[in-house]
């Protein structure tokens, strides 16, 4: 279905239903939300945002200034684990709630952190709300670009190959995706950093390793992997390692 503007419900047949969307805030600096996401935030009457139990939600955080008083309030509260269940379940009791909503006439924002399509958790709503609801995704910036732009040094140029990858992946795996292509970045590097960092050593990529925490944050981190001396890695850190044909350094920025 055509895109809509937040103050509008979409007319079928005599009923008036809401419009769901997706916006990206981007990497975590609130000067680097879009502005359409700053337009829809600041009128949502009702949003919901990804929230790990037990902690605030950095969704939300990133957003706080530019929600209204007053405004509902959907905390989807998850814990944060790799099996499918229950985060299933609470994604289908979550797109419940906002169903409910929907079917009223009333338009919901989802807070995303990054980009609502790169590893965001909005696309389990959007599975299963967008066959029966208006539903618009607004790209946020990705926390990709923040870091490659924090390190100081390009991602790919001309037809250069970059690909993305989980960290949690098996060292097999990992190695092969990495000798197919010229430029990579390991996300949801956490725990698995020691392990990473000895996979680089192993294919001599340490030295062209950049690593960055907490992007565009106040308390952001930015590193050559060789020179980072912790055993792990918060969930928010990201490595980047270039090995095309460019004489690109890293150019660490502060």
């Amino acid at each position: 279905m055509a895109p809509v503007d937040a103050s509008n419900a979409v007319e079928l047949g005599e009923a008036m239903i809401g419009t769901l969307y997706g916006v990206g805030l981007g990497p975590g600096d609130p000067e680097l939300l879009t502005l359409k996401a700053h337009r829809l935030i600041c009128a949502a009457k009702t949003i919901a945002y990804p929230a790990a139990v037990g902690t605030p939600s950095f969704a939300r955080h990133i957003a706080s200034q530019f929600i209204a008083e007053g405004t509902c309030e959907i905390p989807i509260e998850m814990p944060m684990k790799v099996e499918r269940f229950p985060a299933k379940e609470i994604y289908d009791q979550a797109a419940e709630t906002i169903s409910k909503k929907l079917a009223a006439g009333e338009d919901v924002v989802v807070l995303c952190e990054g980009d609502p399509f790169v590893y965001g958790s909005f696309m389990y709503l959007y599975e299963r709300l967008q066959g029966e609801f208006p539903c618009v995704v607004v790209p946020g910036v990705s926390s990709i670009n923040a870091c490659s732009a924090a390190l100081g040094r390009p991602l790919a140029a001309r037809n250069e190959v970059i690909t993305i990858i989980p960290g949690p992946l098996e060292d097999e795996q990992l190695e092969r995706r990495i000798e197919q292509s010229d430029a990579f970045v390991i996300m949801k590097v956490g725990r698995h950093l020691p392990r990473v960092k000895a996979l680089l050593d192993k294919m001599g990529l340490l030295g062209a390793a950049g690593y960055v925490e907490r992007a565009t944050l106040p308390e952001m981190v930015v590193a050559r992997l060789a020179d980072y001396p912790n055993e792990t890695a918060p969930y928010f850190s990201m490595i980047i390692v270039y090995k095309g044909e460019e004489a690109w350094t890293l150019h660490p920025q502060s």
